[in-house]
């Protein structure tokens, strides 16, 4: 029979031992050190098993939980320890046979029971150590979500953020200590916030409302998201790269001349899960890359300032590579040497040189040549004509 854990994971609520069922009552009666952030110390009554407080960051009370190891420990988390909380955390660190876990009702869960809100309908997201840009993706009327935030401050930035976007209308659920004696719920717009003294822990249950513009679905964003000095792949065009590049969840993307980062940013919104790395030889656009990365609520997205390929040594291997801008007869042989089989190659040219040169590697390694020609309809006098914009020569193969 497998030897009893020496660590306990227990999810304590605002309502403290109270809220507690019987195996997490005895958990802590059987301690001999029961570890945690202050304010959850404060919520237990007298123990026999010594108090420690876990340190700000979190990261630096993982090693004193170490040398707890082989005593009897219970660590206090918010509710759910699993739910954006710190037991993932604690898993990662600690072998399976060393801990177990008793959680309690989440903040999401209590939150979508006090306002009638099916949880498995509504957006779920810890802000509290995260950028609120990451809602940006998602932000359109309707769309409804439940976020942990770091403090009371937080809501009044959050209801900026919001109001920044063109979403000021959208009404905001202020919950403050969910489940405890201190519990509050308040109501207003992100416009119109002016809500004064938010007690700790506070999350934010947003119905979204406004006109600001809402990113689209679909690959093809409107070139106007992208703070760009005309080196962009425009909407058009890049719909059909994404679509020749196409994306799985998890992939790694090289984006060789990365402009406005308009590629790398359209492919990480594929997926949660989705990489990438944006290699541009201008330091400011390359700036520019990682500030539209972080407006638009895009995250994994490395930007190496370099040319391709020197660029590439020590980068992770990519499953797609993108080449933009930079084509070369030697950046093609490098990329052929050295990627792993099965990478897939998009790249698009606009010059005649660098036509001539992917329809010479089409022929030697095959691959699929398509010629983009787009006209948009333009005043003509007091009529309209169509102005063709340079034709695009994609040639996309596998390695």
């Amino acid at each position: 029979m497998a030897e009893t854990p020496w660590l306990t994971i227990v999810g304590l609520g605002e309502d403290g031992p109270d809220g507690l069922p019987p195996a997490s009552r005895a958990a802590l009666e059987e301690a001999e050190i029961v570890m945690g952030p202050a304010r959850h110390l404060a919520l237990l009554p007298d123990l026999a098993a010594e108090k420690v407080d876990w340190p700000v960051p979190f990261a630096d009370g993982l090693p004193i939980l170490q040398g707890l190891r082989g005593r009897r420990v219970a660590v206090l988390a918010s509710g759910d320890p699993f739910w954006f909380g710190a037991g993932s955390v604690i898993a990662r660190t600690f072998a399976p046979e060393d801990w177990c876990a008793l959680p309690g009702p989440s903040v999401f869960s209590l939150a979508a029971a006090r306002l009638g809100w099916p949880l498995e309908a509504t957006h779920c997201a810890g802000l509290h150590a995260a950028p609120f840009a990451r809602l940006r993706p998602l932000l359109a009327p309707g769309f409804t979500a439940i976020v942990t935030l770091r403090d009371g401050a937080a809501v009044a930035e959050f209801a900026a953020f919001l109001t920044e976007a063109g979403f000021g209308d959208s009404r905001l659920h202020v919950l403050e200590a969910l489940g405890g004696p201190r519990e509050r719920i308040r109501e207003t717009t992100a416009r119109a916030m002016d809500l004064e003294g938010i007690a700790h822990p506070v999350a934010v249950a947003l119905e979204t409302a406004g006109d600001g513009p809402a990113i689209p679905a679909a690959s093809g964003w409107p070139d106007g998201f992208f703070d760009n000095d005309g080196q962009i792949t425009k909407r058009p065009v890049r719909a059909l790269t994404l679509s020749a590049l196409a994306p799985l969840p998890g992939e790694h993307l090289w984006d060789i001349g990365g402009g406005s980062g308009s590629i790398s940013i359209e492919w990480l919104a594929r997926h949660p899960r989705m990489q990438a790395t944006a290699i541009e030889t201008d330091p400011v656009r390359a700036e520019r890359i990682a500030a539209n990365a972080a407006a638009l609520g895009v995250e994994r997205l490395r930007v190496v300032t370099g040319r391709a390929p020197e660029a590439l040594e020590g980068l992770a291997a990519p499953d797609a590579v993108f080449v933009g801008g930079g084509l070369s007869q030697e950046l093609l042989e490098t990329l052929w040497a050295r990627l792993p089989p099965g990478t897939r190659i998009v790249a698009n040219a606009v010059t005649l040189e660098s036509e001539a040169l992917l329809a010479l590697w089409q022929a030697a390694h095959g691959g699929e040549l398509l010629r983009i020609e787009l006209a948009e309809a333009r005043p003509l006098g007091r009529r309209r004509g169509w102005r063709a914009a340079f034709p695009v020569v994609q040639w996309t193969v596998r390695r």
